[in-house]
C-alpha cells in the first residue's frame, strides 16, 4: 500500500513510508518506535478501512519546539499593553513501514477455520428452536404474529378454548407480560 491514515493525539495524518512529520509531543522517547492506530490503508486505486491485520511503524526522531507565536494585547487610551509568547512542544516522527503484518494476526488467521465448523451447530440449534414452539391447534389464526396490544383488543372476540390455548402458548414460549395479563383477564371474564 502506498499511504495510510493514522491517528495521533486526536488528529489524523495521511502518511507515506519514509516521510517525516511534526506532530504534538508524544510520550515516546527519541529513537524508540511505536505503532499508532491505523484508520485506513490505501493506494493503487484500492483502500481498506480500519485494517486489523496491518500496522504502521513510526520512529520518534526528535522533540523540537514549534515556531514562536507572539501575542500582544492592547487597549486604547488606558496604557494597557501585554506581550507574551508561545512555542508548541512537538515531536518529529519518521514513518518506517506501512502495512507490516502484526504478530497476533498470524495466530488469528489460524483460528477462523475452527470458527467455520461452529456455525453448522448454530444452524442445528436454530432449527431445533424453530421446531420447538409449535402452536396449539386451537390457537387463534395468526396469533404468533400479533402484538401485545392486538392480543388485548382481539381477545374479547375469541372463544374460551382459543383464550386457553393462547394463554398456554404465552406461558410456554413468548412469556409477554402484557399478553399474559390480557389473556388471564379475558379468561376470568369468560
Amino acid at each position: 500500500m502506498s499511504y495510510a491514515i493514522i491517528s495521533l493525539g486526536g488528529k489524523q495524518y495521511r502518511v507515506r513510508e519514509g516521510e517525516r512529520l511534526l506532530v504534538d509531543r508524544l510520550p515516546t522517547e527519541e529513537g524508540k518506535t511505536f505503532h499508532p492506530e491505523v484508520l485506513m490503508l490505501g493506494g493503487d486505486g484500492t483502500f481498506e478501512l480500519a485494517p486489523k491485520s496491518a500496522q504502521v511503524t513510526v520512529k520518534v526522531v526528535g522533540s523540537p519546539l514549534g515556531e514562536k507565536i507572539r501575542i500582544g494585547k492592547y487597549r486604547a487610551k488606558t496604557g494597557y499593553r501585554k506581550k507574551t509568547g508561545f512555542r508548541a512542544k512537538l515531536s518529529q516522527i519518521e514513518i518506517q513501514s506501512i502495512g507490516a503484518k502484526r504478530a497476533g494476526a498470524a495466530a488469528k488467521k489460524e483460528a477462523p477455520p475452527a470458527k467455520k465448523e461452529a456455525p453448522p451447530a448454530k444452524e442445528e440449534a436454530s432449527a431445533a428452536k424453530q421446531e420447538a414452539p409449535e402452536a396449539p391447534a386451537k390457537l387463534p389464526p395468526g396469533y404468533t404474529g400479533l402484538t401485545v396490544r392486538q392480543i388485548a383488543q382481539q381477545a374479547a372476540g375469541w372463544s374460551s378454548e382459543q383464550v386457553e390455548a393462547a394463554l398456554e402458548y404465552e406461558q410456554a414460549n413468548a412469556k409477554r407480560k402484557g399478553a399474559l395479563a390480557a389473556l388471564e383477564a379475558q379468561e376470568k371474564e369468560g
